[in-house]
């Protein structure tokens, strides 16, 4: 038996008020993809409500500290921040990164060890970056090393095809599923027998249009039969 479990690290773009001084300026930075992961709230909170599931998320902006880093990776840290105190980095790390990684972490443990979970992070991607304009709309990351995560990643394309045949489904793009994040770090605590982490990204460009509610039902549909199935 498998369980479900939903969680949204970009889901915002807000800042402490005890640092908004570090972005005086960087409202349109803070709005764009640098600062967040446009729509993906509002995608993980539909789907958590039609399948009545948790979601886990985080409203902060990766700028100000990024909860799909490790707390070692120099990334996790922007040039708005990187040259705080470490002291201050750590408080940072304490009150604002610490609470969301916990929270997932103690989420999947009490799931663990009744069933096996499937862990997707919702995300959304810019439909251009750097003048290359991206292929796809929806995309899944996985570890490929991971033989399950890649079945599970190839139903789950089928099923969506199935219902919207027009859709752009893409594996490990426009990003590595293994690279630094959530689902890597819980990789290393259990086995694909246990732990199944997928990465699902949506192409920003889908929320300018009705057509994201199509995906939407879509989502939660194939979801629900890859679970219950």
């Amino acid at each position: 038996m498998d369980t479900l479990l939903l969680t949204c690290e970009h889901g915002g773009n807000r800042v402490p008020a005890a640092y908004a001084h570090l972005f005086r300026g960087a409202k349109s930075v803070l709005a764009s993809h640098r600062g967040w992961d446009r729509g993906a709230l509002t995608m993980a909170r539909h789907l958590a409500k039609r399948l009545r599931v948790p979601l886990l998320a985080v409203t902060w902006s990766r700028l100000f500290v990024e909860p799909n880093r490790s707390a070692h990776n120099p990334k996790i840290w922007s040039s708005f921040t990187k040259d705080l105190p470490r002291g201050e980095r750590e408080r940072i790390l304490a009150r604002w990164w610490q609470p969301h990684r916990t929270a997932v972490e103690q989420a999947v443990a009490a799931r663990i060890a009744r069933c096996r979970v499937i862990h997707v992070a919702v995300h959304s991607f810019t439909p251009e970056l750097d003048g290359e304009v991206r292929n796809a709309d929806v995309t899944l990351l996985y570890d490929s090393r991971r033989a399950r995560e890649a079945a599970l990643c190839r139903r789950w394309r089928t099923e969506l095809l199935d219902l919207d045949p027009t859709l752009r489904i893409r594996f490990n793009y426009p990003y590595r599923g293994a690279a630094d994040g959530l689902t890597t770090a819980l990789r290393r605590l259990y086995s694909q027998s246990r732990y199944l982490g997928v990465e699902l990204e949506i192409n920003q460009a889908l929320f300018d249009s009705k057509r994201w509610r199509g995906l939407e039902r879509s989502l939660a549909q194939t979801l629900d039969q890859l679970v219950c199935g």
